[in-house]
């Protein structure tokens, strides 16, 4: 026994830590190299270990050894052979699966075993269409990205050599200084991170995902990809005031000129050497039995690179797609790789395996972004709920509790303490939202809000001119807020770690003097949602993020006084 060790292992690789103990941080550390939270319960967090996640470690140059190492060094008692049995497999499956291309032909390599025992998928086996030797099949060529896609699914990754086509070339470079008169250049993890998705002259190179902190500039990122390879780009986003963001950003820190660049909304569609869209209007249909109207758009011009923003997001639709372009370059961008869907697999198959990866403390560290102070208050049920509350079903009682109207008073007391913040109300419910926007005085911004709305509603706030901006989930993604230093949250998508990083993100801008920022989320006392936030949090708290718990009752004003001295 190891009376420092601060993990359990189990031999379903479900890792307990105890953060009471000395060594729980270097614990930590080393399982978020190679496992993925799952779960808080008090001083308890609950880690699993997947195929997937230690694949990303292998991709990031780790050994099976060296994670079998680390739960050995940090276990309180012995690691179940079991668990230590699967590691090693996993491990030893990876990097002896090759795709690549001969003559215009795709073959899959691996040792004899490995493919002998393949050969009891029939899903696989029906796209072999010869046996050239005991190590190399012949694959049917259009099923390069469903192949890799069902052998993820059963434990297999594929290295995929089989290598791009450079698409139409477009002529760009990144300016030295903007059209707003800045001086621009690219930070060093932003060339790191493009290095290592380009990879000259790697067989890696080419597919695969950057994930970066929100504020860090991701969408540079993609733009400076767009720069190495000079070719026609289709780019993928989550909204329309995203893709016109990524325009204006184009435009500003490259030499395209306005003709080059094509929106692709409801409003026009242009279909230019970089051409911007959404994956809403692309997983448009008249029915659900309907094909989808837009999806076409992938093949009306060579694309030589196709950039997935938000790729957490990427919808089921657009994955399918996807599995159809693997010629084609793809990056997917993202802050957090986070899906609450299970389709971690399809990124990694589709989209390819995570190239760069840079943790929030560290990019606060350099001051690439705010230092974020989080907080859960926790609000009594008000009264006037109790009867409602109790008499609910488990679903229903989430939202009564959400709605709970005592969040209001805290939300006055924070917004009188940061008087001269700019700040957002974020929540989930509509109606709670109008009614707060009411109480407050203060605009609202939801779905409903037309789009020319929104823009000068975020104008008004980036002036200063609107201190406080009531905003739905519309604003959980890709909105440029840089003057936001306050979050209060009212409510959320049940347990959804993702919306929790993506709220957190929209502070993470550097700020003027102290580059301080704060985020609050408020739960009702004693309700579900309480056990709902824990899990929210989640990912914030593996970034290395703490929240404080405090109480909307204290009648000492403790969380007050915390509240603008952090």
């Amino acid at each position: 026994m190891n009376t420092k060790g601060a993990i359990i292992v189990q031999s379903d690789l479900t890792v307990l830590l105890d953060e009471r103990c000395l060594t729980a941080q270097a614990a930590r550390e080393q399982l978020m190299r190679f496992a993925e939270a799952r779960k808080r319960a008090g001083s308890i967090h609950t880690y699993r270990i997947t195929p997937m996640t230690l694949w990303h470690a292998l991709d990031g140059g780790w050994t099976g050894e060296q994670a079998v190492g680390a739960l050995k060094a940090h276990a309180k008692y012995d690691v179940p052979l079991q668990a230590e049995g699967l590691i090693r497999l996993w491990a030893s499956r990876y990097g002896k699966l090759r795709l690549y291309a001969e003559d215009e032909v795709l073959l899959l390599n691996g040792d004899a075993a490995l493919l002998e025992s393949l050969g009891r998928f029939p899903h696989i086996m029906a796209w072999v269409q010869t046996v050239r030797s005991q190590e190399t099949w012949q694959m049917a060529p259009d099923c390069r990205g469903l192949l890799k896609q069902e052998l993820a699914r059963q434990g297999y990754p594929v290295m995929d050599q089989a290598g791009y086509h450079a698409g139409e070339s477009l002529s760009l470079r990144l300016r030295d200084q903007t059209l707003r008169g800045a001086s621009f250049a690219l930070r060093d993890y932003q060339e790191r991170a493009v290095g290592s998705f380009i990879q000259d002259g790697a067989a890696r190179g080419g597919s695969g995902v950057v994930v970066l902190p929100c504020g860090t500039g991701k969408t540079v990122v993609g733009i400076a990809a767009i720069a190495r390879l000079c070719a026609a780009t289709l780019i993928l986003t989550s909204s329309r005031t995203s893709a016109e963001q990524w325009k204006e950003e184009l435009l500003d820190k490259t030499t395209l000129s306005a003709d080059s660049v094509g929106l692709y909304n409801g409003k026009v569609k242009e279909v230019k050497p970089v051409t911007i869209a959404t994956y809403q209007l692309l997983t448009r249909r008249k029915s659900k039995a309907g094909e989808f109207i837009h999806m076409g758009l992938f093949n009306e011009r060579d694309w030589g690179l196709i950039i997935y923003d938000e790729v957490h997001l990427l919808p089921a639709p657009v994955f399918r797609m996807t599995a159809s372009i693997q010629a084609t370059r793809r990056l997917g961008l993202t802050a957090t790789l986070v899906r609450e869907d299970g389709c971690a697999e399809d990124v990694y198959s589709l989209i390819g395996p995570k190239q760069y990866d840079m943790q929030w403390k560290e990019a606060e560290k350099g001051a690439y972004i705010a230092s974020v102070s989080c907080a859960e208050i926790r609000v009594p049920l008000d009264a006037s709920q109790y009867l409602s509350y109790t008499a609910a079903a488990p679903r229903s009682r989430l939202r009564i509790a959400a709605e709970n109207p005592g969040k209001l008073p805290v939300v006055r007391e924070l917004l009188e303490r940061f008087r001269d913040k700019q700040t957002l109300v974020i929540g989930q419910y509509l109606g709670q939202l109008r009614e707060v926007a009411i109480e407050l005085g203060a605009p609202l911004l939801t779905g409903e809000t037309p789009h020319e709305e929104r823009l000068r509603l975020y104008e008004l706030f980036r002036r200063g001119s609107i201190n406080v901006l009531v905003v739905s989930k519309v604003a959980n993604l890709a909105i440029d807020l840089p003057d936001a230093s306050v979050a209060i949250q009212l409510s959320g998508s049940f347990g959804s770690r993702q919306e929790e990083a993506q709220r957190v993100g929209r502070l993470l801008r550097p700020k003027q003097g102290d580059n301080q920022a704060w985020f609050y989320t408020l739960v009702t006392e004693g309700t579900k949602e309480t056990e709902f936030a824990l899990k929210r949090q989640l990912f914030m708290l593996e970034q290395g993020y703490e929240y404080r718990q405090l109480s909307a009752a204290d009648t000492n004003s403790r969380w007050r006084s915390e509240a603008v001295n952090g």
